[in-house]
């Protein structure tokens, strides 16, 4: 490129990006010196969000949908001086939120599709996201981070292809580009993914992109709303919208909503001069609510993901597989500790409790062995998790072709007034608020303030380091690795929730008692989680830890202490007609478990028939006879602990009971020999892995195989 090409290139491409950054900044700075925290110390009380809504005579703004999108419609209105309020029908970011791929992106694949097919609006929608991107890691960098992905390359002529079109996606970010990418050999590709298939690679090429906590950015979204004075509430259901007549044409205008507060059954009247449906994948249920004619503009598909253990990546490098066998992209990312494989994108139709499928989950898992080396077993028995979220893909209700998808959102105002935003992805939630806040301003004549959520910082950013979890560490005795995950959970309020941590009674940690041995959430969480609105033990597993998300059964074994902590605060414990008995609630948290999570596909792969070769059949019977001595046909805890005793191995009861459990299909309290059989089968097929009741036996079987009979040949003295 000659010089004068380069400045052309810097005034209207860099040059643009950088006085937006400028902008921006004293934007955020202007904002902050003006607006009011009514909230800073202490949020209000789920039962006085209730009572505001009920008792405030008129809002300027309702938002209805607690997802991202509705969040950030909160949030952009009550920092504009708007008086606003939100309720969600379920819990905050219970739906497609929660559900997402975790990453902060501007979209690699649309770049591309802009620069093959001269397409300006996709370029447009990349340039936008990317520049979501950066302000959503500034302001929330406790949940958010840069991630570098991996793209391998197989075939040398794609290696040139690829190159340009990550290049141009740098370009595009301007110095807004979180880490400039670069070219990988082949032998340093797989220093980097050490797991990556050798054969055929020519090289690879790594990209940068944001990576988050979706479930609690959401949250802190929310919160911040909150804090800024927005009343909002979840478990508030509306039941359909007021409307009254004006004067002047007789026509019918929305004025408000009737809700329901879920919990308790009751109803209430909310005004509004404004009624926002930020509903997502139930856009049209709202739509129709307003106008039973009105046409459907959402056209749902569901992605399902995938969690497995996470040694199948490294720790900080993800990977992209660009063309899959049937078209679709699917990430391979490190999150949490773990990996994340997906997604998919199939039609599908829109339910409030998307079930992830087996074949969708064996896709994946075919996927990922294509790119993985011959020596990493994918077994099916890997998926500690698995979800389905519904993107809620809309057609332009105003386009004379209403059958073509929308690639971005849109904003659209009914005749009554009802503004609906629909569509997008979860990068972009910030200025698809915003747009659609214009919008409802100027259409509906509200008095308001400019924009003021660029920059803004969310929940948690306020008081955060990277160096935080030191002083957690240090001030309150945690465990290092507890204090790392509330810092990078709850920034700045990490120590509100260290405060409520109680003693463990040990050396060390000081305070702080695991709810699952394996993961760093602690029982302090659970009692701070209420202060953010939690109402049920799927939110604590869910949303407000990610324990669900990430393995089912150690969720399943957390639940009954944290519905027992959650009982005691909430009083459940009372008979009142409104209440959660803690059975129910515990059996309502175990069926989420069961059907959105994950688990029941894991069940279903211990039921299946294997055919066991005879010679394998009796090694296994011989291992169960080991602990079933009398000769019953089945084991019990009483059985498993006398045989480990004999070898000095101590488990206490509870612990043995969660690991008969697992294999308990009948859950009678016992394991009876074909139980045994069936699940030695699925181990030996890798349809299940990590069974600690098999490898508790094969262990003890193998320590007592090694004593073999005692000697008594020289006993008493013999010579």
């Amino acid at each position: 490129m000659s010089l004068s090409g380069l400045k052309v290139l810097i005034v209207f491409v860099l040059l643009p990006v950088y006085l937006c950054c400028v902008q921006a900044r004293l934007a955020h700075v202007a904002a902050e010196a003006e607006l009011k925290v009514p909230f800073a110390d202490e949020l209000p009380t789920r039962q006085a969000q209730l009572a505001a809504l009920r008792n405030t005579e008129e809002f300027d703004v309702l938002v209805v949908g607690g997802g991202a999108t509705g969040a950030g419609c909160a949030l952009d209105a009550v920092t504009r001086n708007l008086k606003t309020a939100l309720v969600e029908r379920n819990d905050f970011s219970s739906g497609t939120s929660s559900r997402s791929t975790k990453l902060i992106h501007g979209g690699v694949r649309y770049l591309q599709k802009a620069i093959m097919q001269l397409d300006y609006e996709q370029y447009m929608m990349v340039k936008e996201a990317l520049h979501e991107r950066a302000n959503l890691l500034e302001i929330a960098p406790h949940l958010s981070a840069p991630l570098p992905i991996m793209l391998p390359v197989y075939k040398w002529w794609q290696l040139p292809y690829y190159w340009a079109g990550i290049k141009m996606y740098d370009l595009v970010a301007g110095i807004q580009c979180l880490k400039s990418s670069y070219v990988l050999s082949k032998t340093k590709a797989l220093e980097l993914f050490p797991m990556l298939k050798k054969d055929k690679l020519v090289g690879a090429i790594v990209y940068y992109d944001g990576q988050h906590n979706d479930a609690r950015m959401n949250l802190a979204i929310a919160l911040t709303a909150a804090r800024y004075g927005a009343v909002v509430a979840n478990y508030t259901e509306v039941v359909h919208l007021l409307k009254t007549k004006d004067q002047q044409t007789g026509a019918e205008k929305v004025c408000g909503a009737r809700c329901r507060d879920v919990i308790t059954g009751q109803e209430f009247d909310v005004k509004a001069k404004c009624v926002i449906n930020a509903t997502g994948p139930f856009t049209d249920a709202l739509r129709k609510m307003d106008n039973q004619k009105t046409q459907n503009i959402c056209q749902p598909s569901a992605g399902v993901h995938i969690v497995i253990p996470g040694y199948y990546s490294p720790d900080n490098m993800g990977l992209l597989d660009p063309a899959t066998s049937d078209g679709r992209v699917i990430f391979f990312l490190p999150w949490e500790k773990m990996t994340i494989a997906g997604t998919t994108d199939t039609p599908t139709n829109v339910t409030a409790h998307p079930i992830p499928g087996e074949d969708d989950i064996n896709f994946i898992l075919r996927e990922v062995r294509n790119y993985l080396s011959p020596d990493v077993e994918v077994r099916r028995g890997d998926v500690l998790a698995a979800w389905s979220g519904i993107r809620p893909l809309v057609t332009d209700p105003s386009s004379k072709d209403t059958q073509s998808i929308c690639r971005n959102h849109i904003v659209s105002i009914s005749d009554s007034g009802l503004v609906t935003i629909a569509g997008g992805k979860w990068t972009t939630y910030r200025s698809m608020a915003e747009e659609t806040l214009d919008a409802a301003v100027k259409a509906l004549g509200l008095s308001a303030e400019s924009c003021k959520t660029v920059g803004l910082m969310l929940e948690g950013a306020k008081g955060w380091t990277p160096t935080l979890y030191i002083r957690l560490v240090q001030d309150y005795g945690l465990e290092n690795e507890v204090a790392q995950h509330l810092a990078s959970t709850y920034g700045g309020k990490a120590f509100d929730v260290a405060k409520m941590a109680q003693v463990t009674g040990q050396r060390w940690p000081i305070v702080g008692k695991r709810l699952v041995s394996e993961f760093p959430y602690i029982e302090g969480e659970v009692l701070y989680a209420i202060k953010e609105y939690a109402c049920t033990a799927i939110d604590v597993i869910a949303r407000r830890t990610r324990l669900g998300f990430l393995n089912v059964q150690a969720a399943d074994e957390a639940l009954p202490r944290i519905v027992q902590i959650m009982g005691k605060e909430l009083d459940w414990s009372q008979e009142r007609m409104t209440a959660k008995s803690q059975s129910a609630e515990l059996e309502a948290a175990k069926k989420f478990l069961y059907h959105e999570m994950g688990y029941r596909s894991r069940s279903e792969q211990l039921t299946k028939t294997f055919i066991i070769p005879a010679l394998v059949s009796i090694r296994y019977k011989k291992r169960f006879h080991k602990f079933d001595k009398e000769s019953k046909g089945f084991i019990t805890t009483v059985d498993v602990q006398q045989v480990l005793e004999s070898i000095n191995v101590h488990i206490d009861e509870n612990s043995l009971h969660e690991i008969l459990n697992e294999v308990d299909l009948n859950k009678n309290g016992q394991v009876e020999i074909d139980e045994f059989l069936q699940l030695m089968s699925a181990v030996k097929k890798g349809q299940v892995s990590d069974s600690r009741l098999a490898i508790l036996m094969k262990t003890a079987e193998e320590t007592l195989d090694k004593r073999g009979p005692v000697t008594v040949d020289r006993s008493g003295g013999g010579v």
